[in-house]
This record gives C-alpha cells, sequence and structure tokens, in this order.
C-alpha cells in the first residue's frame, strides 16, 4: 500500500510538473446584467480586452501648488511617455491632452494599459512602472500606483500561511498524543494526500481550466481534513492497543470503526463543496470541485496508507507511557486505560449532565449574542481601499478619491448599443446626456465607438465610493429608468464595469444562498439519518450548525464592518464582507461541523446499542472522544487560523470566519449544546420509526458487527468476554 501510494505520487508529480501552465483567472457571473454586458464588448469590439491589466498612476503636487506648474509638469510628461514604452503595454494617456487633471489642479493621473492580463503583467514591467513612479517623485511630486497589474505585488513569502499552519498542528498533535511517531504518522500521511491532490489540480489545470485561485480552497481543506482523518484513525488504534487487542486486532477496529466514520464525515463535506454548483458562478463550482477532490484524497490515506504505515511502527506510534504499561485486558468499553486517557472528558461529561437546561441555554444564548452583528452583513468586493495605508496601491486610491472624487475608483461602464438607431451617434449623445443629467452621477466621459459605428462604451463617474450603499441604489435605479433614459433614440443600454459586476455578484450569491442551504442540509440531514438511524440526531446537529455559522458571520460582521480587533487582525480599513465568503462559509463549515457531529455522536450511540443507558452512553462517548475532537479542532483552527496572516482579504476573511466557526461549533456546539440536548432527550434521541428502520440501508458505522462477529477469536466485544 505504501509503495502504491509513492507509486501515486510520482505520477502526479511528474504529470504536475510536465502540464501545460494553469489558465488565468477567468471570473464571470452567468446570467446577470454586468456580464451580459462584457459578452457584448467581446463582440463588438474584438480588440478590446476586458481583463487585460491596467495600472493607474497617480501624480499629487505639494500644498499650494498645482502639476501644471514647472517642473511637475515636464516631470509627469515623462513619466507619461516612459510608462508608455514599457514592455507589454499597449497604451499610457496624457493627462494633459484627456483631461485627466483634477479641477483645482493639484493632481493628475495616467491610465497603463497592458497588452496581457493582470496575471501575466511581468516583474520586469511593475519595475519599470515603479522606475518612472521614482523618477518624478525627484521634482517634488508624490508619486503612487495602482490597478489590477499590481496584484502580483506584496504579501509574505509564498507558502508562509502553510508552513505556520503546518507548525502549530505539528505542536497540537504532538501534545495530544505524546508521542513523535504519531505525531509524525498523521502530519506526514496528510501532506501526502495535499500534495497528490494538489499536484493533480495542477496537472488537470490546463484542460478543465483550472486557474491558480481554484486550488487555495483545496490546499486549505485538504491540510486541515487530512490531519484530522489521520489523527481520528491513529487515536482509535492506540485506544484498541489500550484496551489489550493486539496491534493486527486494533489496526482492523480502527479502520472499521474510526475509517467508517472518516467516510462518511468525509462525505458529507463533500456534499458542502459539491453544492457550491448550485450558486451557477463557474469560478466557485471549480473550487468547490477542487477541494472535493481534495477532501476524497483525505479519506482515501486515512483509510488505506494511514493503517498501512501502523503497520510498520505498531507500538511506537503508542505514547511513552502506554509502551511502558502491560497490556491490559478490556473490562469494558472503558477499560481502565482509556478511563485514564478520557478523564477530563468524563468530568465535562458528569457536569453537562447534572445541569443540561442551563449549558443547553448558556450555550444557546453565547452564539445568539454573537449572531445578533450578522443582521447587519453587507456583501460587496472591496478593491485597493481595503489595503494597509503603507502599500502603494491604498495611497493611490486614497489621492484619487481626494482629489477628482470618492466615486472615481468605481466607474460605471455603459455599453450602448445603437445597432437598431436611424443616427447611432445622435443616440449616444442622447443617452449620455440623460445618464450625465442623472442624479448620483458627477460626469460621463466622450463615447468610445467601435470600428462598425453602432455600439459605444460610456465611463459614468458616480458621487459615491464603489462600495456605498448608495451606488448599488445608483446602478439599480440606472436600470430600472433604462427605459425612459433610452427613449426615443432607437438604442439600449446596459451598465456593467469592476464596481456593478461586484453589486450583481453579490446580489446572485445573496439570492442563492437559501437554496444552497437547503441543498447541502437536506442531502446531509440524510446521510446522518444512515448514520445514526435517528430523526431528532440530525435535526439537532443542523440546527446547532446554523448557530455556528450564524455566530461566525457576526464575528466577520464585527472585524470586517465595524472594526473591533482590526489592527490585532490586520484589517486596514472597514468595509463590507466580500461576496463569496458566506456562501464558503456555509458550505465548508457544515461538512466540518458534520464531522465533529458523527465522530462525537458515533462513539455515544456504539455506546447505546452495546446496552448503555442514554446519560451512561454520553459520558462513555465523552471519555472516548471528547479529546480527540478538541484536538482536531485545535488542528482545525491553527490551519485556518494561520491564513489570517495574509494579506489578501479574501483569505484572512476566510481563515478568521472559519477558525470561529471551528471553535463554535466543536466547544459549544459539540461539546456542549449535543450532550446537554441528548440528556433532554434520552432514550427518544434514538427514536426512528420501524418503517423508516427497514427502509434504510444499515451501514454499522459503529462497528458493531466487527464486534460481534469477529475478524479473529480474540477480537471479541467486551461484553462476551
Amino acid at each position: 500500500m505504501v509503495l502504491a501510494w509513492l507509486a501515486v505520487l510520482a505520477g502526479v508529480v511528474v504529470a504536475g510538473l510536465t502540464a501545460p501552465p494553469a489558465p488565468d483567472d477567468d471570473f464571470s457571473v452567468p446570467g446577470v446584467e454586468s456580464q451580459l454586458a462584457f459578452d457584448v464588448l467581446r463582440e463588438r469590439f474584438p480588440g478590446i480586452t476586458a481583463d487585460a491589466g491596467g495600472a493607474t498612476v497617480v501624480f499629487v503636487a505639494p500644498a499650494g501648488r498645482q502639476v501644471t506648474d514647472e517642473p511637475y509638469r515636464a516631470a509627469v510628461e515623462a513619466a507619461a511617455r516612459r510608462l508608455g514604452g514599457g514592455g507589454q503595454v499597449a497604451m499610457a494617456g496624457d493627462p494633459f491632452e484627456d483631461g485627466a487633471v483634477s479641477g483645482d489642479g493639484s493632481a493628475a493621473y495616467v491610465n497603463v494599459t497592458y497588452t496581457v492580463t493582470a496575471a501575466r503583467v511581468s516583474a520586469a514591467s511593475r519595475a519599470e512602472l515603479a522606475a518612472a513612479a521614482r523618477e518624478a517623485r525627484v521634482s517634488g511630486l508624490t508619486v503612487e500606483a495602482g490597478g489590477s497589474a499590481l496584484e502580483g505585488e506584496g504579501g509574505g513569502p509564498a507558502g508562509t500561511a502553510e508552513l505556520v499552519a503546518v507548525a502549530l498542528a505539528a505542536v497540537v498533535l504532538l501534545i495530544t498524543l505524546g508521542s513523535l511517531a504519531a505525531a509524525g504518522l498523521s502530519l506526514l500521511t496528510a501532506l501526502l494526500g495535499v500534495a497528490v491532490s494538489m499536484l493533480s489540480i495542477l496537472a488537470l489545470s490546463h484542460a478543465f481550466g483550472l486557474s491558480a485561485t481554484t486550488g487555495t480552497l483545496a490546499l486549505m481543506l485538504g491540510l486541515a481534513v487530512g490531519i484530522d482523518y489521520a489523527l481520528f484513525v491513529v487515536t482509535r488504534y492506540r485506544e484498541e492497543r489500550a484496551r489489550g487487542l493486539p496491534a493486527e486486532e486494533a489496526v482492523f477496529l480502527a479502520a472499521g470503526t474510526a475509517g467508517s466514520a472518516v467516510a462518511f464525515a468525509g462525505l458529507t463535506v463533500v456534499i458542502a463543496l459539491a453544492g457550491l454548483a448550485v450558486v451557477g458562478i463557474p469560478m466557485l463550482t471549480k473550487m468547490g470541485l477542487t477541494a472535493v477532490g481534495a477532501v476524497s484524497a483525505a479519506v482515501l490515506v486515512a483509510l488505506t496508507l494511514v493503517p498501512a504505515v501502523l503497520g510498520f511502527a505498531p507500538e511506537r506510534v503508542l505514547s511513552r507511557a502506554a509502551r511502558r504499561a502491560p497490556a491490559t485486558a478490556s473490562t469494558g468499553h472503558g477499560g481502565p486505560a482509556t478511563v485514564e486517557a478520557g478523564r477530563g472528558g468524563a468530568r465535562w461529561a458528569r457536569f453537562v449532565l447534572r445541569r443540561p437546561v442551563a449549558v443547553l441555554l448558556a450555550g444557546v444564548a453565547l452564539l445568539g449574542a454573537l449572531a445578533v452583528p450578522a443582521a447587519g452583513l453587507r456583501l460587496g468586493m472591496p478593491g485597493d481601499e481595503a489595503r494597509p495605508a503603507t502599500t502603494t496601491q491604498r495611497r493611490a486610491y486614497d489621492a484619487l478619491a481626494t482629489a477628482f472624487g470618492p466615486g472615481f475608483n468605481g466607474p460605471l461602464m455603459f455599453v450602448v448599443d445603437a445597432k437598431g438607431a436611424p443616427d447611432p451617434q445622435a443616440a449616444v449623445a442622447a443617452v449620455a446626456g440623460r445618464v450625465a443629467a442623472t442624479a448620483g452621477i458627477v460626469s460621463v466621459s466622450p463615447p468610445h465607438f467601435n470600428d462598425a459605428g453602432d455600439t459605444a462604451i460610456l465611463d459614468a463617474v458616480p458621487s459615491t465610493a464603489p462600495t456605498d450603499a448608495a451606488t448599488k441604489d445608483l446602478v439599480r435605479d440606472l436600470r430600472a429608468a433604462r427605459t425612459r433614459l433610452a427613449a426615443g433614440t432607437g438604442a439600449t443600454f446596459q451598465v456593467t464595469g469592476t464596481t456593478a459586476v461586484n453589486i450583481d455578484l453579490a446580489g446572485k450569491i445573496q439570492g442563492a444562498l437559501l437554496p444552497y442551504l437547503a441543498t447541502v442540509v437536506g442531502l446531509a440531514v440524510l446521510v446522518l439519518l444512515v448514520v445514526f438511524r435517528s430523526i431528532l440526531v440530525p435535526v439537532k446537529a443542523a440546527l446547532g450548525f446554523l448557530l455556528s455559522v450564524l455566530a461566525a458571520l457576526g464575528v466577520l460582521v464585527l472585524v470586517f464592518q465595524r472594526g473591533f480587533a482590526a489592527d490585532l487582525l490586520g484589517v486596514a480599513q472597514t468595509g463590507p464582507v466580500m461576496s463569496a465568503v458566506p456562501i464558503f462559509l456555509i458550505g465548508i463549515v457544515f461538512g466540518l461541523a458534520m464531522d465533529y457531529e458523527v465522530f462525537l455522536v458515533s462513539r455515544m450511540r456504539e455506546a447505546y446499542v452495546h446496552g448503555e443507558a442514554p446519560h451512561q452512553a454520553i459520558g462513555t462517548g465523552f471519555r472516548h472522544s471528547a479529546r480527540v475532537v478538541v484536538a482536531a479542532a485545535l488542528i482545525m483552527m491553527a490551519v485556518f487560523g494561520g491564513f489570517i496572516s495574509e494579506q489578501d482579504q479574501f483569505i484572512k476573511m476566510i481563515g478568521l470566519s472559519l477558525a470561529s466557526a471551528v471553535l463554535f461549533d466543536a466547544f459549544v456546539v459539540r461539546m456542549a449544546i449535543v450532550p446537554a440536548a441528548l440528556a433532554l432527550l434520552g432514550h427518544r434521541a434514538w427514536w426512528l420509526p420501524r418503517r423508516l428502520d427497514r427502509i434504510l440501508p444499515k451501514v454499522d458505522v459503529e462497528g458493531e458487527r466487527l464486534t460481534r462477529d469477529p475478524v479473529t477469536p480474540e477480537l471479541v466485544s467486551s461484553h462476551e468476554r
């Protein structure tokens, strides 16, 4: 088995390194107006690349002076010429000819358009842009640059977040397992699974249009669940050894019980990630499906490679104390060694069982209070204004907003289709005049016609910032007034541009949240119904998940919208939550929440089906599983928390939201609310109608048949002993 995995790894290494390069990000939002307008642009303006890289260089004169004064004008003109002659540059404007000078003369800007997409702008081209800016600063001008062409700059060294996450996970594993071999086994097998999945994505990227961005989620999730799944199997193996079973039989039971739980836990994660296809955005679908591949690889590693490696080190993966202690015959579900290992979990279970109502109400109240800010959630796509003030992109954004108005950084693009107009030039001029007269529009650029002369592009500058709620209302009002604004001209128009795309994206995702939630929760509840053979346990699991997600959204609003602890977490500017974050949060957290539900509650049900009373079964489940679930949650939090250090706002939001959600779900929902609810329900928690019981397939996650029908004579249950 080890040789087979090494062969797979060698194969994907060769395939990944010899595959054609991954394509650039091709983000599209099918079915929305802004995307339809871009489709018209590609058809009518074949020479225009809608996703071409661009940069805006802004020049600000010293206080009391103007950029038209000498020597500032000469410095700006020289910089414009140098920018226009740079590599990969298609064109660079002249601010004094293009009217790109502020009304008070304090600032001017040069727009640079590249011949390639932003992702393809080379480091040499960015260096040339920076050199032109430095040269202009010699005259005393303040010069800053922003735009998509600079996206490749900034951030820490590549892989920093991943290294931090792996280091933190290693520390948690070592403390939890007390064995360097066991910690190393869990970590190395998980890393092998991540390597296989990421190299496979790289090998398939060209064929399936998988850009570098699509693998981000796969890397994050593959690392987290890979470590957790290996940990569950290793822990169960050590538990069975502590009960006195020989190594081979202990591996059998670990694979048949913890391995089965891993398979079903992985299935819930796969359902949640594959459900991203419901949103209808190709990029999100690709990210979800690549993450499905990473999670599937983690499950396969846990079911095949981990047991195989245990065969090479059956004693070394045990803790030092376990290796020294004599083998202890099993005396029940909680043999002596197990009781000692689970003493903390048992104490907590006794506390919950004595005060189930108080614990349940306290947990719900805590998460409910954290969820309150989520009512004010605003979705959007923050731009350069969300960057730290130390970056040139942020300073350029602020300088342009000061000199030209807050809406300058997010102009609206009007694609005017005058193909059916008797006089296209007059029709476009009429539309432009009416748009310019609309409240909330500061200015409209001269029209730019295609070669056929039947379609034109207008840039309209709103009076409010791109992420302002008033800008969203303006876009909605302009579209609603389309018939009036184009009346009598024979033309029509569509509103697009980065700002409009972001508004449409937020609207599409917001509209897909409920269908996505219903799809994912419905399918996963069915899976849990099969696993636990209970009506109330899956419903309770879903309700607990909703509490965790809402509380995590509340944390996002507190930090990114209201600025709570923003400096501590490196959030430079408050603003809306990025549109895709909530739907990723729902999908990922649902899968992970069901992981904890399966691993914790399956041990409770295992004890229950072996004859223990409900309260006793809860205590047994905690004694066996609490420690490993806590460790798994800490590892997840370490992995996701490591990504909070990234400068990229999307990764930072995903990291914080997932770390928060795991904290709430593992420690408040699964460790407090779930046992309290089960204690109050008693035998009713495991009720299933007889007719449904006959219909549902029996999957035996708890390994009841393994202990009833042993593989070898030595493998018998505690009751049979």
